[in-house]
């Protein structure tokens, strides 16, 4: 079975489902866990998107992470170790081929982590582009439907666009915050 890319309505039980996992997890990783960020579309308010919950996990110790991979388990994530990015831990939770959750881990410092935070922030600062970002990914999915590949490859330029404006305009915030 091929798994469909859909893109709905913003929903605001997102946020709900984001606090029950990250509380979830919590209780997995104790004293390990720094923080945890509702992150990617769902985390931002109208903001149509596939409904799967994307959480950013900040841990002092990717080591400590690993060896909690079978507890993570037991809540229904799946590990994937990297999946693609140096210095990342990947989970996922799935029913069936409909993708629920989907678990960021970065040792603190991380440079993701501020991409990440970024990229979410600047959105709902900035609704117009929060907007022709919605309107490209709704574009996309009715294109490549059948294609979680070419979907996320159609939306890179985009956000490499977004990510370059997002660090400046956190940059211009600690400047006049004084940070």
């Amino acid at each position: 079975m091929t798994r469909v890319i859909e893109v709905i309505p913003y929903d605001p039980a997102w946020l709900l489902h984001f606090k029950d996992a990250a509380d979830q997890i919590t209780t997995v990783l104790v004293s390990n866990l720094i923080s945890a960020h509702h992150i990617g579309s769902t985390a931002v308010p109208g903001l149509a998107a596939k409904p799967i919950i994307d959480i950013l996990l900040v841990v002092r110790s990717l080591e400590a992470l690993d060896a909690c991979n079978d507890a993570m388990g037991r809540l229904g994530y799946i590990a994937k170790s990297e999946n693609g990015i140096a210095g990342r831990r990947y989970f996922q939770r799935l029913d069936g081929e409909r993708h629920l959750v989907h678990i960021h881990a970065f040792k603190e410092g991380h440079p993701e982590i501020t991409r990440h935070l970024n990229f979410r922030d600047y959105l709902i600062a900035h609704p117009q582009t929060a907007q022709a970002y919605q309107e490209l990914k709704q574009k996309l999915a009715s294109v490549f439907k059948a294609s979680p590949q070419d979907y996320t490859a159609g939306k890179e330029f985009f956000i490499r666009e977004v990510d370059t404006r997002a660090a400046s305009w956190r940059a211009d915030m600690h400047q006049v915050q004084g940070d």
